[in-house]
């Protein structure tokens, strides 16, 4: 793996992890399969991302009448999914955040420029006083989630509040989020070997968003 800059985590590459990532990998892994072993996988990002998020010291009383030094999360969460794949995070958010605010981004391409454009956008409207839990799946050359980023900063988001997560990351999307911005984080799964001509993240596992939701 590469040296990653100090505000990239990648999770701990497990055998449970990697065999996870080897099944829905696999171009011969059916849809039934390919959701179940993804959600696995997004749970741990979930996970892992909630425990980049600042806590305060709280004290609570047992069921023993004895109280407990612990601590208790500090400031509101939301999740915002980038159309289409990033939808697919949205339950294993919900599963570790009850009741959790979730929004939607749609970025596309511009058919004249090439380039990311905003198409739709639907925030919680205190989304400025939250951290968000960015969501796309894959992070190829980085356009998209920047885009993103742009958005959530333009809506009053501070950069150190955003954690991006997804499941497979190639390097010079990677760069390209950094470079531009140093405050927030991503969190991983996997930091692939890079894009090909095409800018397909290689060895990669496809079009998540068709195997998710569309292909038998």
């Amino acid at each position: 793996m590469p040296d990653l800059p100090s505000n990239v985590i990648c999770l701990p590459q497990t055998n449970q992890l990697e065999a996870l990532l080897t099944i829905i990998r696999d171009k011969d892994t059916n849809r039934g399969d390919f959701i179940f072993y993804s959600n696995r996988i997004i749970r741990l990002l979930v996970e892992e991302g909630l425990n980049h998020l600042p806590v305060v010291d709280k004290t609570v009383v047992t069921p023993t009448s004895v109280e407990f030094e612990g601590v208790g999360f500090k400031g509101k969460i939301c999740g915002v999914s980038i159309m289409r794949a990033g939808e697919s995070m949205e339950q294993g958010l919900r599963d570790c955040c009850r009741s959790v605010r979730i929004g939607k981004i749609l970025i596309q391409r511009d058919e004249e420029t090439a380039l990311p454009k905003l198409y739709y956008s639907k925030l919680p409207p205190d989304i400025d006083d939250r951290y968000v839990l960015l969501l796309d799946p894959m992070l190829a050359t980085g356009g998209s989630a920047i885009k993103a980023i742009e958005v959530l900063l333009s809506h009053g988001v501070k950069e150190n509040k955003i954690l991006f997560l997804n499941l497979v990351a190639a390097p010079e999307g990677i760069e390209a989020v950094t470079k531009k911005y140093s405050e927030l984080k991503i969190v991983t799964a996997s930091v692939d070997k890079g894009l090909n001509d095409k800018k397909y993240i290689i060895p990669g596992l496809g079009d998540f968003g068709d195997r998710y939701f569309t292909l038998p």
